[in-house]
């Protein structure tokens, strides 16, 4: 498998803070990956930095061999982002969103499709802000998926969810990788890092403080369980 992603020297500042340090990540076409870290820890500013949202101060970006900023619309059109928070005209129903949203791409899936397998198919002719925050959760990731991406950036994906709808979206997603799309998620559910993930990154302040496998970051702590050794590499819990 080929680098789909990769992040080399990424650097920003904000002033004399160092929002992301140094950070290096090479990600495989078709996996799912990871980023890990503290709130505050480098992610967000990371994924705006690779996405080109963000201007870097130091470092290359590359996405599928494109640049971010000088390849821009034509990555746009392969890259699906899915925003934790949106703000939405007051009135605007989901199946007017998903084709606003259709409309902004050249291949599209068919959202309706994406609604069932994501069972929100009865809420087509809702307004967007008469969901509960769980169907509004899975509607963003609906969102992401139209525009039949290569890479999909979902952020703290199954927040609000409960444990059944959770475990319904990992086995959808699982089902997408095996398609061959390649996910770059966040979350700050360890259970579903280990059910989802091949490699991870855990960032401490804008610095790497671990890159691998879950079994690999267990194997390098003084821990049995994942969470556990995710605490420790962050220092969250004071157990290192």
């Amino acid at each position: 498998m080929e680098d789909i992603i990769r992040v080399n020297n990424l650097t920003k500042t904000y002033g004399a803070l160092t929002a992301v340090d140094k950070v290096n990540l090479s990600i495989k076409s078709g996996t799912v990956f990871g980023l890990l870290g503290a709130n505050g820890a480098g992610k967000t500013t990371t994924i705006e930095c690779i996405l080109g949202t963000k201007k870097a101060d130091g470092g290359t970006v590359s996405i599928m061999g494109m640049n971010p900023h000088s390849e821009r619309k034509k990555l746009f059109q392969k890259v699906g982002v899915q925003f934790q928070e949106a703000a939405y005209q007051d009135k605007i129903t989901v199946a007017e969103l998903c084709e606003f949203t259709t409309a902004l791409y050249e291949n599209t899936t068919d959202f309706l499709e994406l609604l069932s397998k994501f069972a929100i198919s009865d809420k087509v002719k809702s307004p967007v802000k008469n969901l509960s925050g769980g169907q509004r959760q899975r509607l963003f990731i609906v969102l992401a998926l139209i525009p039949k991406p290569e890479v999909v950036f979902l952020d703290e994906l199954t927040t609000g969810l409960d444990a059944r709808s959770r475990r319904d979206v990992w086995k959808t997603l699982a089902g997408l990788k095996e398609m061959g799309l390649t996910i770059f998620l966040t979350s700050h559910f360890m259970d579903e890092v280990e059910a989802l993930c091949d490699q991870i990154c855990i960032l401490k302040r804008g610095v790497i403080v671990f890159y691998g496998t879950v079994t690999e970051a267990i194997r390098q702590s003084p821990y049995e369980k994942f969470e556990d050794a995710y605490l420790w590499f962050t220092d969250e819990e004071g157990l290192k």
